[in-house]
Protein backbone atom coordinates (compact mmCIF):
# COMPACT_ATOMS: atom_id res chain seq x y z
CA UNK A 1 0.00 0.00 0.00
CA UNK A 2 1.29 3.76 -0.93
CA UNK A 3 1.31 6.05 1.89
CA UNK A 4 2.00 9.51 2.59
CA UNK A 5 2.88 10.90 6.21
CA UNK A 6 2.52 14.74 7.14
CA UNK A 7 4.35 15.83 10.07
CA UNK A 8 3.19 18.68 11.79
CA UNK A 9 5.53 21.65 12.67
CA UNK A 10 8.78 20.06 11.01
CA UNK A 11 11.38 22.35 10.20
CA UNK A 12 9.70 25.87 11.45
CA UNK A 13 12.16 26.10 14.53
CA UNK A 14 15.54 25.07 15.78
CA UNK A 15 13.77 22.85 18.19
CA UNK A 16 12.03 20.77 14.84
CA UNK A 17 14.64 20.68 12.76
CA UNK A 18 15.18 17.47 10.86
CA UNK A 19 16.92 16.70 8.31
CA UNK A 20 15.36 14.90 5.54
CA UNK A 21 17.52 12.61 5.00
CA UNK A 22 17.41 11.14 8.89
CA UNK A 23 13.56 11.09 8.34
CA UNK A 24 13.85 9.17 4.87
CA UNK A 25 16.76 6.56 6.98
CA UNK A 26 14.02 6.28 9.69
CA UNK A 27 11.23 5.26 7.47
CA UNK A 28 13.42 2.59 6.06
CA UNK A 29 14.35 1.48 9.25
CA UNK A 30 10.61 0.89 10.55
CA UNK A 31 10.78 -1.14 7.39
CA UNK A 32 8.83 1.22 4.64
CA UNK A 33 9.90 0.59 1.21
CA UNK A 34 10.12 3.06 -1.75
CA UNK A 35 10.72 6.08 0.96
CA UNK A 36 11.42 9.49 -0.39
CA UNK A 37 10.67 12.97 0.96
CA UNK A 38 9.27 16.12 -0.67
CA UNK A 39 9.92 19.65 0.61
CA UNK A 40 11.86 20.37 4.08
CA UNK A 41 8.48 20.53 6.11
CA UNK A 42 7.65 17.07 7.06
CA UNK A 43 6.16 15.13 3.62
CA UNK A 44 7.06 11.39 3.58
CA UNK A 45 5.80 8.93 0.86
CA UNK A 46 6.66 5.50 1.08
CA UNK A 47 4.99 1.78 0.78
CA UNK A 48 3.95 -0.57 3.91
CA UNK A 49 1.99 -2.57 4.85
CA UNK A 50 -0.43 -1.83 7.87
CA UNK A 51 -3.09 0.59 8.82
CA UNK A 52 -2.49 3.96 8.71
CA UNK A 53 -3.34 4.16 12.53
CA UNK A 54 -0.38 2.00 13.25
CA UNK A 55 2.00 3.36 11.17
CA UNK A 56 1.25 6.80 12.20
CA UNK A 57 2.04 5.97 15.82
CA UNK A 58 5.32 3.77 14.93
CA UNK A 59 6.53 7.14 13.38
CA UNK A 60 5.78 9.10 15.82
CA UNK A 61 7.49 7.03 18.44
CA UNK A 62 10.49 6.76 15.97
CA UNK A 63 10.39 10.70 15.93
CA UNK A 64 10.78 10.89 19.78
CA UNK A 65 12.90 7.81 20.56
CA UNK A 66 15.44 8.17 17.94
CA UNK A 67 15.55 11.95 16.41
CA UNK A 68 14.21 13.49 20.17
CA UNK A 69 11.59 15.13 18.25
CA UNK A 70 7.67 15.13 19.20
CA UNK A 71 5.55 15.39 16.58
CA UNK A 72 2.17 14.65 15.55
CA UNK A 73 1.74 12.47 12.34
CA UNK A 74 -1.04 12.22 9.70
CA UNK A 75 -0.66 9.38 7.52
CA UNK A 76 -3.33 8.86 4.37
CA UNK A 77 -3.36 6.42 1.48
CA UNK A 78 -2.80 7.55 -1.76
CA UNK A 79 -5.86 6.35 -2.49
CA UNK A 80 -7.39 8.25 0.22
CA UNK A 81 -5.20 11.65 -0.60
CA UNK A 82 -6.70 11.08 -4.22
CA UNK A 83 -10.60 11.34 -2.38
CA UNK A 84 -9.38 14.50 -1.00
CA UNK A 85 -7.96 16.13 -3.74
CA UNK A 86 -11.47 15.28 -5.56
CA UNK A 87 -14.13 16.15 -2.96
CA UNK A 88 -12.72 19.72 -2.67
CA UNK A 89 -15.79 21.65 -2.57
CA UNK A 90 -13.85 25.37 -3.38
CA UNK A 91 -12.82 26.68 -6.18
CA UNK A 92 -8.77 26.89 -6.03
CA UNK A 93 -8.16 30.24 -6.95
CA UNK A 94 -4.85 30.59 -6.03
CA UNK A 95 -2.87 27.21 -5.18
CA UNK A 96 -0.64 29.08 -2.61
CA UNK A 97 -3.41 30.36 -0.84
CA UNK A 98 -5.52 27.32 -0.55
CA UNK A 99 -5.01 24.80 1.82
CA UNK A 100 -6.06 21.60 3.30
CA UNK A 101 -5.69 20.51 6.75
CA UNK A 102 -5.64 17.51 7.41
CA UNK A 103 -6.94 15.99 10.63
CA UNK A 104 -6.35 12.97 12.79
CA UNK A 105 -10.24 12.49 12.99
CA UNK A 106 -13.31 13.77 11.79
CA UNK A 107 -14.31 17.09 12.45
CA UNK A 108 -16.25 18.67 14.82
CA UNK A 109 -18.66 19.46 11.92
CA UNK A 110 -21.59 21.09 14.69
CA UNK A 111 -19.03 23.59 16.60
CA UNK A 112 -17.07 24.55 13.03
CA UNK A 113 -20.62 25.17 11.37
CA UNK A 114 -21.59 27.43 14.58
CA UNK A 115 -18.51 30.00 13.28
CA UNK A 116 -20.21 32.72 11.95
CA UNK A 117 -18.90 32.94 8.49
CA UNK A 118 -18.58 36.74 8.87
CA UNK A 119 -15.84 36.17 11.39
CA UNK A 120 -13.59 34.85 9.15
CA UNK A 121 -14.61 36.67 6.09
CA UNK A 122 -13.11 37.10 3.06
CA UNK A 123 -11.47 33.33 4.18
CA UNK A 124 -13.41 30.59 3.42
CA UNK A 125 -13.63 26.92 4.69
CA UNK A 126 -15.34 23.88 4.11
CA UNK A 127 -15.49 20.30 5.59
CA UNK A 128 -14.14 17.02 4.63
CA UNK A 129 -14.26 13.88 5.92
CA UNK A 130 -11.57 14.19 7.63
CA UNK A 131 -9.97 17.28 6.33
CA UNK A 132 -10.85 21.04 6.33
CA UNK A 133 -10.76 23.41 2.91
CA UNK A 134 -9.42 26.55 3.51
CA UNK A 135 -8.62 29.63 1.57
CA UNK A 136 -6.87 32.72 2.69
CA UNK A 137 -6.77 35.34 0.12
CA UNK A 138 -5.47 37.84 1.95
CA UNK A 139 -2.51 34.63 2.82
CA UNK A 140 -1.12 33.63 5.64
CA UNK A 141 0.03 36.44 7.72
CA UNK A 142 -2.51 36.98 10.01
CA UNK A 143 -5.14 34.80 8.93
CA UNK A 144 -8.34 34.78 11.27
CA UNK A 145 -9.60 30.67 10.72
CA UNK A 146 -6.89 28.98 12.61
CA UNK A 147 -7.79 30.33 16.16
CA UNK A 148 -11.46 29.67 15.41
CA UNK A 149 -11.15 26.58 14.09
CA UNK A 150 -8.32 25.57 16.96
CA UNK A 151 -11.80 25.60 19.57
CA UNK A 152 -13.11 22.60 17.65
CA UNK A 153 -10.19 20.66 17.06
CA UNK A 154 -10.44 16.72 17.74
CA UNK A 155 -7.14 16.05 17.72
CA UNK A 156 -3.78 16.64 15.80
CA UNK A 157 -3.95 18.11 12.61
CA UNK A 158 -1.42 19.71 9.91
CA UNK A 159 -1.85 22.18 7.03
CA UNK A 160 -0.74 22.04 3.55
CA UNK A 161 -0.95 24.66 0.36
CA UNK A 162 -2.93 23.15 -2.16
CA UNK A 163 -0.14 23.04 -4.81
CA UNK A 164 1.70 20.78 -2.02
CA UNK A 165 -1.18 18.48 -1.84
CA UNK A 166 -1.52 18.27 -5.39
CA UNK A 167 2.53 16.90 -5.72
CA UNK A 168 2.09 14.74 -3.19
CA UNK A 169 -0.85 12.84 -4.79
CA UNK A 170 1.19 12.84 -8.11
CA UNK A 171 4.40 11.40 -6.16
CA UNK A 172 2.63 8.70 -4.26
CA UNK A 173 0.80 7.66 -7.27
CA UNK A 174 3.90 7.05 -9.20
CA UNK A 175 5.71 5.34 -6.69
Amino acid sequence: MRYVALLRGINVSPATTVAMADLRALLERLGYGNVRTHLRSGNALFTAVGDAGSISAAIERGLREELGLSAAVIVRTAEQLRGVVERNPLEVRDPARFAVVFLARPPDREGLASIDPAAYAPEEMRMGERELYVYFPDGLRRPKLPPLMERYSTGPATTRNWNTVTRLLALAEDL
